[in-house]
């Protein structure tokens, strides 16, 4: 590559383009750490996108019309902290710069979601962002589709690596934004032929131009070092019926004499001589860190272009009626509708006068049913489980190229490219997502939902045949260890409701969670209606409450999730026959009962009574209710599971597997 040559040639761009790289070399190397290569060898490709086609403003990041730039390629991330700070974004100064992966710097090891305004989702699992990003371009194309393109009409760029096309999650998402016919999202790859181990061909050799093509996307191809060819082939993808893969070949540490073109560039720093190597090469005499006034005059100019587009905006958004304003700033920001509370208690009125007998999948369909008529933001979905999930409620309608109002998502097998979308849309705003699979196929969307939690994205996971109870399909569809594991995972609702007003509570939480994301574990065999006494107050927000307390002397206490408080209400006509005062404790969801005062934990489980645990899933985290909060080891038991499941009917399954009434009495008596 005659480095001489494009500085000649584009002179203003070089500059521009040679601001990025040396940023990203200063950072890296002041860190002592961090992946300069990337940065280096995509400055052309962005300082083009930014300039000519990004429609951005720094002084109102969270302008809604904005275009969404995500680096999928997060490993990069000193390429987005280097254009918010030349951009002239408020919080992205220098000093945070120079403090790259420093503690306390908000220019964190990889792009983090609500530690950088400018950074639309956290980055770093490779694959995540350009699958966000599919999430990102059907929440535009929804809310276009209602409130109009004055109001809504922009694009979603991607950068992304080789490292995000080769894993699994991308075969998702390129798929489904390929059948959505996703037009304004484009990916840029970022065609090094560089991984971490070295060239691309020593573990790989797809070819992805034409597996995007494949999965029906546009493809087109530039020089990402020749500015015009970027901005042609930027230029050709916009106005795309389908989304766009512009194959971007870039050499990776572009200009090091001794790294550039080598996986030397990919993850560590450069080194101070070969730094002033490439400098020299640059043509840049400056010191580190020192971007001279007139090249950051041109960047912030660029950043500045933005304020008319957004004000041309607010005056068109100004022009619409006071309803229609109020509620999209409403969506936009989040906020769930005031009647969602009134139409929760009366869905919870009418159960527990009519006590249905129904599966909790069905119970979620039955809250569906009504959140949907007055949640016009709800945006539902099922990895080709709609039947078995019971996600879809009357008039959604189908989300699709032909139909951008409709709010039932087809997703398709693909479990892992669902929650990330989801992630995306929820990201994006003005949507609310909710979607379904088996439970244990949590296994399959992990990823994407430790993410959600991590960036406090509130996704709703409608997550059926929550345990053995599915019967027949056997171990392999059986979760076992899904609930511990979701529970070990920091911020996250785990919700295993008892009945359709547990239920109900459930939903309202997760609907009005402002930072968290839920998990409703459900029931595919169907469930008494246990709260036959009408509440207003939404227990289920407890965590744990006294669904019926002891006749007598309190010498029992059982507690218990989902389809086993009716085992443990058995259980308890079983031990109050024999005398033995025994509470049920109702203990939907752990999270939200370690949040309660001590006060209250103390009253829902005293000291002195033996304590037995009834949950169709292995015993692991239960201890702490068990023997912590005032219970003794040797006065405490588990009824579950301690190994896989069976294919049988679910009757059998409870017989096999000692999860009964009278192995819950048996269990209570031998430990008193």
């Amino acid at each position: 590559m005659d480095i001489a040559a494009l500085r000649q040639a584009n002179p203003d761009h070089w500059k521009k383009a040679t601001a990025i790289r040396t940023l990203a070399m200063d950072a890296v190397q002041a860190a002592n750490s961090g992946h300069p290569g990337m940065p280096m060898g995509m400055a052309d490709v962005a300082t083009v996108l930014f300039e000519k086609h990004m429609k951005f403003d720094p002084k109102n990041p969270d302008w809604a019309d904005r275009d969404r730039f995500i680096l999928s390629a997060g490993h990069g991330s000193m390429l987005v902290y280097a254009l918010l700070y030349l951009t002239g974004y408020e919080d992205m100064t220098l000093e945070q710069i120079k403090n790259f992966r420093q503690s306390g710097a908000i220019t964190a090891g990889h792009p983090e979601y609500g530690h950088v305004k400018g950074v639309e989702t956290t980055t770093g699992p490779l694959g995540q962002g350009i699958s966000n990003a599919v999430g990102f371009a059907m929440a535009e194309e929804k809310l276009r589709a209602e409130f109009g393109p004055k109001i809504v009409d922009h694009y979603t760029y991607v950068i992304a690596g080789d490292g995000c096309l080769m894993e699994g999650i991308s075969h998702e998402a390129i798929g489904l934004a390929g059948h959505q016919k996703l037009g304004r999202l484009i990916v840029m790859w970022d065609n090094n032929d560089i991984t971490i181990d070295g060239r691309v061909s020593l573990s790989d050799s797809t070819d992805q131009r034409a597996r995007f093509a494949a999965a029906g996307w546009k493809v087109l191809s530039c020089d990402g070092h020749d500015p015009a060819d970027i901005d042609r082939a930027l230029t050709a993808a916009k106005g795309s019926d389908r989304p766009v893969l512009i194959d971007c070949k870039t050499i990776i540490g572009f200009g090091s004499p001794k790294k550039a073109d080598t996986n030397g560039a990919h993850g560590s720093p450069l080194g101070d001589a070969e730094i002033a190597a490439t400098k020299e090469i640059y043509g840049w005499p400056h010191g580190a860190f020192d971007i001279p006034a007139d090249i950051l005059d041109a960047w912030r100019s660029i950043g500045a272009k933005g304020t008319d587009a957004r004000a041309a905006w607010e005056d068109r958004f100004a022009k619409l009626s006071g309803t229609k304003q109020a509620e999209f700033t409403r969506r936009m920001s989040g906020e769930a509708p005031k009647k969602l509370e009134a139409a929760i208690r009366a869905l919870k009125k009418q159960i527990s006068e009519t006590a249905p007998k129904v599966a909790t999948r069905k119970s979620s369909e039955m809250v569906l049913e009504v959140v949907n008529e007055i949640m016009p933001e709800t945006m539902g979905g099922s990895a080709d489980l709609t039947g078995s999930n019971n996600t879809k409620t009357a008039g959604l309608g189908v989300f699709s190229a032909d139909d951008r109002k409709g709010r039932y998502v087809y997703y398709g097998i693909r479990e892992h490219g669902m929650a990330a979308a989801m992630n995306g849309m929820m990201l994006h705003g003005g949507v609310k997502p909710y979607g379904g699979t088996f439970m244990c196929f949590t296994d399959y969307a992990r990823g994407a939902m430790r993410l959600s939690a991590l960036m406090g994205a509130p996704v709703t996971y409608v997550m059926t045949h929550d345990s053995i109870g599915l019967g027949e399909d056997g171990p392999t569809h059986q979760p076992v260890e899904h609930l511990a594991m979701l529970r070990a995972t920091p911020n996250t609702y785990v919700f295993r409701p008892c009945d359709t007003v547990e239920t109900a509570e459930a939903w309202e939480i997760a609907l009005t969670a402002p930072r968290t994301p839920s998990v409703l574990a459900l029931s595919r065999q169907n469930l008494p209606t246990l709260r036959l006494d009408h509440k207003v107050k939404n227990q289920t927000a407890q965590g744990a409450y006294v669904l019926a307390d002891a006749d007598g002397k309190r010498q029992a206490i059982l507690m218990a999730t989902g389809s086993e408080v009716e085992i443990a209400m058995a259980a308890r006509d079983l031990l109050q026959a024999e005398g033995i005062g025994t509470r049920v404790v109702s203990f939907p969801c752990w999270e939200l009962f370690a949040d309660q005062p001590e006060a209250y934990r103390r009253k829902v489980l005293p000291a002195g009574p033996v304590r037995v645990a009834i949950e169709a899933g292995v015993r692991f985290g239960w201890d702490r209710w068990l023997c912590d909060e005032r219970g003794r080891r040797e006065k405490a038991g588990f009824v579950g599971m301690d190994g896989f499941g069976a294919s049988a009917p679910a009757p059998e399954l409870y017989k096999q597997f000692g999860i009964t009434a009278e192995d819950v009495a048996q269990k209570v008596k031998a430990l008193l």
